[in-house]
This record gives structure tokens, sequence and C-alpha cells, in this order.
């Protein structure tokens, strides 16, 4: 899929109230501000310094994509699916991570400053650097990589 294409099916997802499949398309440095990508299938996507600031992914399936550098302040990724993703140096600040599985996610240098992740699978996820002052951590799996 181009990214002509990819673009094309995130706004018609949205039009027709279906779930996007967007699995392994590249759209490194996307403007996807605000967009809604609730329930979207990004599966290994290249999201390298996309801005999805304010984004709407609740539920979205974000598996082993490649998010480094991203800028996803205060998007919703209430229960997303984060598994093995890269999100090294991503900007998560503000976002709401609730309920997220994170297991062996990179966040590597992340700022999850003010982030909630209430009750986020955080399980072998390597947070090592990650900024994560006043973020909510309350009831997280985790058991974190060193």
């Amino acid at each position: 899929m181009t990214r002509d294409e990819a673009m094309k099916e995130i706004a018609t997802s949205q039009d027709e109230n279906r779930r996007a499949n967007l699995t392994g398309v590249d759209l490194t440095g996307a403007n996807l501000y605000y967009a809604d990508l609730m329930f979207a299938n990004l599966s290994y996507a290249d999201l390298f310094g996309a801005v999805l600031s304010g984004a709407n992914l609740r539920g979205a399936v974000l598996s082993g994509a490649n998010l480094t550098d991203a800028n996803m302040s205060n998007a919703d990724l209430t229960g997303a699916y984060l598994r093995g993703a890269n999100l090294t140096g991503a900007d998560l600040s503000g976002a709401n991570l609730s309920n997220a599985d994170l297991t062996g996610a990179y966040l590597t240098g992340a700022d999850l400053t003010d982030a909630n992740l209430t009750g986020a699978n955080l399980m072998f996820a390597n947070l090592t650097d990650a900024d994560l002052r006043n973020a909510n951590l309350t009831q997280t799996k985790n058991q974190l990589r060193r």
C-alpha cells in the first residue's frame, strides 16, 4: 500500500465507521494530528517521526510498529496493543495508555511525563532513560528489562 493509499484508507475508514488496516505501511513523518485511528491495525507500520499528537488510537493494534521519535503527546491509546513496538525517543507526554499492552516494547528515552499508564502491561518493556515524571503507574504489570 502506498502512502497516498494509506491516507485514503484512514479517511475512508472514518467515513464508513470501520477499522483501518494499515499493516506494514510506511507512514514515516506523516501528519496524523488528532486522527481517528480507533481500533486501526498498524502492526509493523513505520511511523518514524510521525505526528500523532491528540490522535484517537483506542484499541489500536501497533505490535512491532516503529514509532521512534514519534510525537504522540496527548494521544488516547487506551487498551492499545503495542507488544514489541519501538517507541524509542517518542513523546508520549500526557498520553492515555491505560490498560495498554506494552509487553516487550522499547521506550528508551521516551517522554512519558504526565502519562496515564493505569493498568498497563509493562512486562519486559525497556524504559531505560524514559522520563516518567508525574506518570500514573497505578496497577501496572511490570518486570522491566535491565
